[in-house]
């Protein structure tokens, strides 16, 4: 039997409690080996709320967990299984069939796999700017200074500002939070 990992459609915000549930009664069932794993994809964000910065889980595909399940020779979800996910309060249908349901393809299981992973390193800035879009900055040097958005660096969680100084366009890289729409 192979394992094949599938999208499941759940009650939205009830992501985690569903997923509990689903591992609950495949321990009860002893379905845990075929019901190998449930997951609920989530990364980590900075955001800064009342002047404090704060990091949050969110989830990447709200409404979704994705679960993998071995499957029989054909790639037939095993009926036990089937039954257990479908009597399980806050479970939907699964992605791409009614009774044969799609699962992912390889590249987008790496995909998910590699975001849950990264979710340990790093967080990501929530950063809530367009290119274009006017500033004003609230902190450092250059407070109360107006300017654009020229670039949005995700990676480093900085925002490169076009400012006006002395009549001369300057570039100015900031932080994400030291800066607000105007």
């Amino acid at each position: 039997m192979a394992k094949k990992w599938f999208v499941l459609r759940v009650q939205s915000n009830r992501e985690e409690k569903v997923k509990e549930a689903l591992e609950e009664s495949a321990r009860i069932g002893g379905l845990e080996g075929k019901l190998a794993k449930v997951l609920v994809p989530t990364e980590k964000v900075s955001e800064i709320k009342g002047g404090k910065k704060r990091i949050t889980e969110r989830k990447i595909y709200p409404g979704y967990i994705m679960t993998a399940i071995e499957v029989d020779d054909q790639g037939n979800i095993p009926s036990d299984v089937w039954y257990l996910i479908r009597e399980t309060s806050g479970t939907g249908d699964f992605v791409g069939g009614n009774r044969k349901p799609v699962p992912m393809a390889n590249y987008e299981v790496e995909k998910m796999l590699t975001e849950v992973e990264r979710k340990e390193e790093k967080p990501k800035a929530s950063i809530h700017f367009k290119e274009g879009d006017r500033v004003r900055i609230k902190e450092g040097p250059f407070e109360n200074f107006d300017g654009t958005v020229e670039e949005i660096l995700e990676t480093s969680g900085r925002v490169k500002i076009i400012l006006t100084i002395f009549g001369r366009a300057t570039p100015v890289e900031l932080e994400y939070w030291q800066v607000e729409t105007v």
